[in-house]
């Protein structure tokens, strides 16, 4: 629970996971290389809509999926996110539990 917090106190990564909710609202200027429902959203769109470093935005992947809180599909060479509903689940009952 605690790498969730950690990962979800940078702005940029707790943006980011809203626009995860709903992907195909926040991501329709990109044209998708898969379903984003079942996939996710193609790492270079997350990077294009955040306009950081593509290593930025990996780094910041990287640290939300350690977390549990996505989860990666890999196409071809590219690497699609999408919210781990499940384990977002478990957080959300085990803070209720806490407080």
């Amino acid at each position: 629970m605690l790498e969730a917090f950690k990962a979800l106190a940078n702005p940029v990564r707790l943006q980011i996971m809203r626009w995860l909710r709903d992907p195909d609202h926040e991501f329709a200027d990109y044209e998708p290389i898969a379903d984003r429902q079942t996939v996710g959203v193609c790492v270079s769109h997350i990077q294009a809509k955040t306009g950081l470093a593509q290593s930025t935005v990996s780094s910041y992947m990287a640290a939300l999926e350690r977390a549990g809180l996505v989860q990666s599909t890999r196409i071809g060479k590219w690497t699609h996110y999408r919210r781990d509903e499940n384990h977002l689940s478990q957080l959300s009952t085990a803070i209720n539990t806490l407080l």
